[in-house]
């Protein structure tokens, strides 16, 4: 962010460096391509290096509602995905389509392993809700949309645009 001072990156790329890993610092967002090349050179580095113990989450081949499954048991350590009868109707009659091998992609609240945004953390043992699903076939995926989120881009608590104002001269400060 551009209001993290050095003291908080240093601290970042020390935790990283901790877990055996290295943190990268972007600034894409304000400087276009330019600002990411060294993230981008680090992940060709790594791949070529064939040191990346990579594996898919899930094949191809499975079920869309194991696929739903296996992101909550794996990733989100829930107990299990659970949906109505017809939203595993729509999600079988799309793999009958021919829609059964796309990934699919989970929204939910970002605040929570749960979909329970004010159970912070990451709880274990809980039940994913299902609410609706929709396919994106055009992108390649199917959304599942998970507990009471409702789907737009994740917004930080406090907008940057509470720091743009115009100064004395009638200039516009507080942009990036």
């Amino acid at each position: 962010f551009t209001t993290d001072t050095e003291t908080e990156i240093q601290a970042m790329k020390d935790f990283v460096k901790a877990q055996g890993a290295e943190a990268i610092l972007c600034k894409h967002w304000a400087q276009g391509s330019a600002g990411i090349e060294d993230l981008a050179n680090k992940v060709v580095a790594l791949a070529e290096s064939g040191a990346s113990q990579f594996a898919p989450l899930y094949p191809d081949a499975m079920p869309l509602f194991e696929k739903i499954n296996t992101i909550v048991q794996r990733i989100y350590r829930g107990s299990e995905a659970i949906a109505d009868k017809s939203v595993r109707d729509q999600l079988h009659a799309w793999e009958q389509a021919g829609y059964g091998n796309l990934p699919v992609c989970m929204a939910k609240t970002q605040y929570s392993f749960s979909t329970d945004p004010n159970l912070r953390g990451a709880p274990t043992g809980h039940t994913v809700p299902v609410r609706e699903v929709r396919l994106s076939a055009g992108a390649g995926f199917v959304v599942i949309i998970c507990g009471e989120v409702m789907t737009m881009p994740g917004l930080p608590s406090k907008p940057s645009s509470e720091k743009i104002f115009l100064n004395e001269a009638g200039q516009i400060e507080g942009l990036f």
